[in-house]
């Protein structure tokens, strides 16, 4: 097992330089300088002065080789030299690790409110098979998967304000346990759960048809300890999966759910960032965004052994 995640931390380092090379890529060859953006939105006719433009964009680095400035920008963030954003000249490093703490936080109640939400549900519709519980599960599933997070976010602030008139507006942040952070962290879940649901009653439809189950039936063992014991633990292995996966439609629903409830998380942050057109900031995001989806996924290739006994001795000869 330690040979197997020694491994896939080695496997990360030449995924993120791809990923960074791609990204950095865009920025480099992209429509519009940085620099003559930033100008070109200020006011008065400062915007008109070639010289101080080229001075500024050779002081940030901007006039050297795409090449030459890749290696740079690497080497510098191995030594934890995030840059300067181009836009406000503050430490990169200062404006993330500021909105951080707030998308993590949101991020993890999201995963955490949707595993406990969405397998008892996905549970009870697939013990319940084609039944009208079954199909209300899965109906409302389906609804929620179809509402997008910029559109879920305003109708429930609006509908929440008008069934509650005297109710302020749940409009910035003040730690997870703020009442406020209840309505984003709702709409921030709803596809989740939706994916969660279809796929734990996908699989107990699936694991329902096996022998274990049956027997388990036939010698008369309690319907409630059948599924907590013999159906829950095979069903979990690709629920987790796909909990891991759903990290990336979390990152990216935070954009729009930050940005309508005003978080100031990396989704705002990432706003500002493309309007800006900040690359060092918008670099530094897309870095952490590939770290996290990456983590996500190798804690679920741990959970797998612990899930399923014969994925651990599919490990051993890694």
């Amino acid at each position: 097992m330690l040979r197997y995640i020694v491994t896939r931390f080695a496997l990360w380092v030449p995924s993120v330089l791809l990923v960074m090379l791609g990204v950095y890529a865009l920025a480099f060859f992209g429509a519009g300088d940085p620099i003559k953006l930033i100008f070109l939105r200020a006011p008065g006719d400062v915007a008109y002065d070639p010289v101080r433009i080229e001075a500024i964009r050779e002081s940030a680095g901007l006039t050297k080789p795409f090449i030459e400035q890749f290696t740079n920008y690497v080497v510098h963030l191995l030594s934890g030299n995030f840059g300067n954003s181009l836009s406000s000249g503050r430490s990169v490093w200062a404006m993330v690790s500021a909105a951080a703490p707030v998308s993590f936080s949101l991020g993890l109640c999201a995963i955490v409110l949707t595993a406990v939400v969405a397998i008892p549900l996905g549970l009870i519709a697939g013990l319940n098979q084609n039944t009208r519980l079954d199909y209300t599960i899965l109906g409302s599933a389906l609804f929620l998967w179809a509402i997008p997070p910029y559109v879920a976010g305003p109708l429930l602030m609006v509908g929440l304000l008008l069934l509650l008139p005297g109710m302020s507006v749940p409009y910035g942040w003040g730690g997870i346990f703020d009442v406020r952070i209840v309505l984003p962290l709702i709409v921030l879940s709803f596809q989740p759960i939706a994916l969660i649901v279809r796929q734990t009653r996908a699989a107990v439809i699936e694991v329902l048809s096996e022998d274990f189950v049956r027997t388990a039936r036939a010698k008369g063992v309690p319907e409630t300890l059948v599924a907590l014991k013999h159906i829950l633990r095979p069903v979990l292995t690709p629920v987790v999966t796909q909990l891991g996966l759903i990290m990336i439609t979390i990152v990216n629903g935070a954009i729009f759910v930050e940005l309508v409830f005003g978080l100031p998380g990396l989704g705002r942050l990432t706003v500002k960032a493309l309007t800006d057109s900040d690359y060092p900031v918008i670099l530094a995001i897309t870095l952490i965004g590939s770290f996290l989806v990456m983590l996500s996924n190798l804690l679920v290739d741990v959970l797998y052994p612990l899930l399923d006994p014969r994925a651990a001795d599919s490990m051993k000869g890694r």
